[in-house]
């Protein structure tokens, strides 16, 4: 949970003051050789950026699949 109302400007702000390259809202992320490959979700359908590294992202609801605790853990 961000701490900017959840309006994405953390990742954004914090690229800008480093010049680095940013992903925003990342459903997938592959490294490859000093870069990684970002796509996202766009009104349009899947956009995907190729950025050299270092680089800020920002993780879409999507990114990973959430583990749930059990009942048995929670007590």
């Amino acid at each position: 949970q961000a701490i900017d109302d959840d309006c994405n400007q953390t990742g954004q702000l914090l690229a800008a003051i480093l010049d680095w390259p940013q992903g925003t809202f990342a459903s997938r992320v592959r490294l490859e050789d000093g870069a990684v490959r970002v796509e996202r979700e766009v009104d349009g359908g899947l956009e995907t950026l190729r950025l050299r590294l270092p680089a800020v992202l920002t993780a879409d609801l999507r990114l990973n699949e959430p583990r749930y605790a059990t009942l048995p853990n929670i007590m």
